[in-house]
């Protein structure tokens, strides 16, 4: 696994959060941090700036911000960058060019340095990031500690993916993972298919020495589906893929996830469908 994590950083409330959160998980996993905080390129200050260059404000605020949370990161480093250019672009630009491990960011911002920073930012993060992305909103308890996943299984053949880097996670925080098998139809064969990748991806998690269940919800929208579960069992975390089922259309992602992405109040870990994901898994 790659040694760092990328935050997104624009000194709400919501990406403050966020950063927390990612600093949680930074202490369990031995990773660095990067915070990243976007200026306006020229052609968005022309046409939206209405005060001056924040940027000398942002670097005292970053300094603060290190100079308060590195001693909590012994043996990892907690730096800062400042890009230039559409939020979301320079962020996953910024876990490309550092081969991230991770992005965290929170769902919704607007402050004084980011005019601009709203959910489709983080929506677009999700859809073009390199690698998984764990989206928060603001007011979640971060200090609570990371105990239960819940990874809920579709009949998309992507959905197992999402094993390799739960089981990482999990494993770190000594968490439990919940199976749940989403049927989101009557058709007996589909949910024969889902039982069977539910229990594939227990068997990668019982090889890895993954805690786990295995459970199933009935529902007739599977974002509805998911985030109720997941409530039911004080649940810490959301794992989902960004195309769902084979009857999502969306430009940026498939619309269960936008929906989870949009309306959970637990954090959400978000995977792109790859190849490599599945590498190893024989799915």
């Amino acid at each position: 696994m790659n040694n760092n994590i990328v935050v997104a950083i624009d000194f709400s409330e919501s990406s403050l959060n966020a950063f927390l959160h990612a600093l949680s998980i930074a202490q369990k996993c031995g990773t660095d941090l990067d915070l990243v905080w976007v200026r306006k390129s020229v052609e968005e200050k022309d046409k939206f700036e209405t005060g001056g260059d924040p940027t000398k404000e942002v670097e005292v605020q970053f300094s603060e911000l290190v100079n308060k949370y590195q001693p909590e990161l012994p043996g990892n480093k907690i730096s800062y960058k400042i890009r230039t250019g559409k939020v979301y672009k320079e962020i996953t630009d910024e876990a490309k060019e550092s081969k991230a491990l991770l992005v965290v960011t929170g769902t919704h911002g607007a402050s004084v340095f980011v005019e601009f920073w709203i959910g489709s930012n983080a929506n677009r993060i999700v859809s073009l990031s390199p690698c998984p992305v764990i989206t928060i909103r603001s007011g979640i308890d971060i200090q609570k500690p990371l105990t239960k996943i819940v990874c809920p299984i579709d009949s998309s053949t992507e959905t197992r993916q999402k094993a390799t880097f739960v089981g990482y996670i999990a494993k770190k925080h000594n968490a439990e993972v919940h199976i749940v098998s989403m049927y989101s139809s009557k058709v007996k064969t589909m949910r024969r298919t889902v039982d069977t990748y539910s229990s594939q991806v227990g068997d990668y998690f019982a090889e890895e020495g993954v805690k786990f269940l295995i459970t199933h919800k009935e529902c007739e929208n599977i974002a509805d589906g998911m985030i109720e579960y997941a409530q039911s069992v004080d649940a810490n975390l959301i794992a989902i893929m960004t195309q769902q089922e084979s009857t999502t259309a969306n430009l940026w992602m498939g619309s269960y996830a936008q929906q989870i992405v949009n309306r959970s109040q637990l954090p959400v870990l978000s995977i792109r469908p790859r190849e490599t994901l599945a590498a190893g898994l024989g799915f």
